[in-house]
């Protein structure tokens, strides 16, 4: 029997930063899964190699922070949506940011290639808002805003995007998803005006769209869009039903299920060709199915991140692994040892980092090994990214319930950890997403 406690922290900044529970349910069976390649040791951990004095890419966090008492203690009150920028110089890592009095969180930070050049893209939630940033006299300062709606329901939320050629014109775009009102949209410049032009490609009441993500299963060179529509967000045990949806705007293609997932759902999705087959492949972080909430949840299926591959039945559960947690909220994708093959790195809730490798057979159970247990967050948010340009992935991670950002790198076969920067108290921010910036952005 495996037991997980949801701390309070976490249910109330869960429900201020993503949506709060629902007493909806549903009863959809879902099919036996077969077994999984069984998790491996973790190795010891190795030496931490000596970090380059500088490195010409940093890090953005998305933030929802908190206040503290006094006393040190974290408040159910957000603050101001918020950014954090670390970069290396000198020897240390230095850490800048930037808030949007507007907004409580920023779900996502990350660099956008825009018409007039380089900016940073900001999806703010509470009030929804797509917005650019630049470095001004003053630091960091919004200088447009592509895209801000009231959705109309509960929450009103920039959940994620993703940057693609969504049209298949030439146009630098992006694939939004929101909630609670299951908006899907294609956002792009237009060349004439200057603005962005906004278009709505579904919509559903009541429902959460937590993940985006683009690429090209089929092979057909048009990008398709990828979404996790699910019943608003439960954290009392009962069953949550959810699936993938697929889009190809360029083609006028609508809301087609691509993964069923029955009485389960996901929040956490990956597009990647990961085999190195030239196919893009899609990954589905399926959460856990359990019984009872707070200290009597028990994991009846733990996590299992399921394969789909172009013309993969929707029913069909294709598992390559499992995981013994109830969230993995993040899948990340790389080349961690330099031999020119791609790993996939998970981050699970309560259990840890766990470095998952297709075998034989990428279609089929994968081999599973720990990279750290002591490491675990609500969101759990992780990167795998070269930012010191040695052609060797990184692992960036946000270990919120130990207030860390840490820095791993996989050498001899085990991995050295970093401690990159800390907040304290844990628990004082959220981190939503990591993604990479050049430094001259930001500097």
């Amino acid at each position: 029997m495996h037991r997980r406690t949801v701390p309070a922290c976490l249910l109330v900044a869960a429900a201020l930063a993503c949506g709060g529970e629902s007493e909806r349910t549903t009863t959809a069976a879902a099919p036996q899964a077969p077994a999984a390649t069984p998790a491996a040791p973790a190795a010891a951990p190795a030496a931490a190699p000596k970090t380059p004095d500088s490195l010409p890419r940093g890090l953005l966090l998305a933030l929802s922070q908190f206040e503290v008492s006094p006393e040190g203690k974290v408040l159910p009150k957000p603050g101001a949506a918020k950014a954090e920028i670390l970069v290396r110089e000198g020897g240390a890592w230095k850490v800048t940011s930037f808030e949007d009095p507007e907004s409580n969180v920023f779900h996502k930070v990350m660099v956008y290639g825009a018409p007039d050049g380089p900016a940073i893209l900001t999806l703010g939630g509470s009030k929804a808002v797509l917005r650019l940033w630049r470095k001004g006299d003053a630091g960091m300062a919004p200088v447009a805003t592509l895209w801000s709606k009231d959705f109309g329901g509960k929450f009103s939320r920039m959940r994620d995007a993703e940057i693609a050629d969504v049209r298949n014109d030439g146009r630098n775009g992006l694939a939004v998803a929101t909630h609670d009102q299951g908006v899907v949209a294609t956002v792009l410049p237009d060349p004439k005006s200057g603005s962005f032009e906004v278009t709505e490609i579904d919509a559903e009441k009541d429902t959460f769209v937590h993940e985006i993500e683009v690429g090209d299963l089929d092979g057909d060179g048009v990008v398709e869009v990828y979404a996790t529509p699910s019943e608003p967000n439960k954290l009392d045990g009962t069953e949550q039903s959810g699936h993938v949806t697929r889009y190809v705007p360029a083609k006028g293609e609508g809301s087609v299920v691509v993964a069923d997932l029955g009485n389960r759902h996901a929040k956490e999705i990956l597009v990647r060709d990961v085999d190195g087959d030239g196919r893009d492949e899609l990954y589905v972080a399926v959460e856990a199915h359990t019984e009872g909430s707070g200290a009597q949840a028990r994991i009846v299926e733990p996590v299992e991140i399921r394969r789909y591959d172009a013309g993969t039945e929707p029913s069909a559960r294709n598992v390559v692994a499992k995981i013994d947690d109830r969230l993995c909220r993040f899948l990340t994708a790389g080349d961690v040892d330099g031999d020119g093959k791609k790993e996939m790195v998970a981050a699970g809730f309560k259990s840890g980092l766990w470095l998952l490798r297709p075998g034989a057979d990428p279609k089929t159970g994968w081999k599973v090994e720990q990279i750290d247990a002591s490491s675990s967050g609500f969101e759990h948010a992780s990167l795998l990214t070269d930012l010191d340009g040695d052609q060797v992935d990184e692992l960036y991670v946000a270990s919120d319930d130990q207030g860390e950002v840490r820095r791993y790198v996989f050498q001899d076969g085990r991995w050295a950890k970093e401690v990159i920067h800390t907040r304290k108290p844990a628990g004082s921010a959220f981190t939503w997403n990591l993604m990479p910036v050049p430094v001259e952005l930001v500097k």
